[in-house]
């Protein structure tokens, strides 16, 4: 067993938020975490819609991204609303699918990190920097899974 993880690629890809796997929020299906948390960013329906019907997770993410250009995120999203919304999609991901909840088991206490080499320093990690968010959000839905 590893003693940690540091990128979720191969073996670990079920790990990525990119990861295929219906979330139902808010009234929506959505095809990956990263719909479901891409949509959240705006309160506006019509377009939480269009990001659910994005084929592709990287395509939602780019139009989450591009919600600030076009002034369409939250006003409360960086207020705690975004990790909020991230720890209630991760742990609805695993409490939903079986397959994936055992998998995220068998990581045993493995520190989960997101290493990335896109430069996202607040959820993952890059060149050794980064706050690790979703690792320590993965790392809590499995402590709290194993509690229950």
């Amino acid at each position: 067993m590893k003693n940690q993880i540091t990128s979720f690629k191969g073996e670990y890809r079920f790990l990525s938020n990119f990861w295929p796997v219906s979330i139902f929020y808010e009234g929506l299906m959505y095809p990956s975490v990263e719909h479901a948390y891409q949509a959240q960013k705006t309160e506006f329906q019509e377009i939480r819609q269009k990001i659910a019907n994005f084929e592709k997770p990287g395509d939602a993410k780019k139009f989450g991204e591009e919600l600030k250009l076009l002034n369409q995120i939250r006003i409360d999203w960086d207020d705690n609303l975004k990790l909020d919304t991230m720890k209630f999609l991760v742990l609805q991901k695993f409490l939903e699918n079986d397959e994936l909840q055992e998998k995220l088991m068998l990581t045993g206490t493995a520190k989960l990190i997101e290493g990335n080499d896109w430069n996202d320093t607040f959820w993952g990690v890059c060149e050794g920097k980064g706050e690790n968010h979703l690792g320590k959000i993965l790392m809590e839905v499995r402590y709290n899974i194993s509690s229950w």
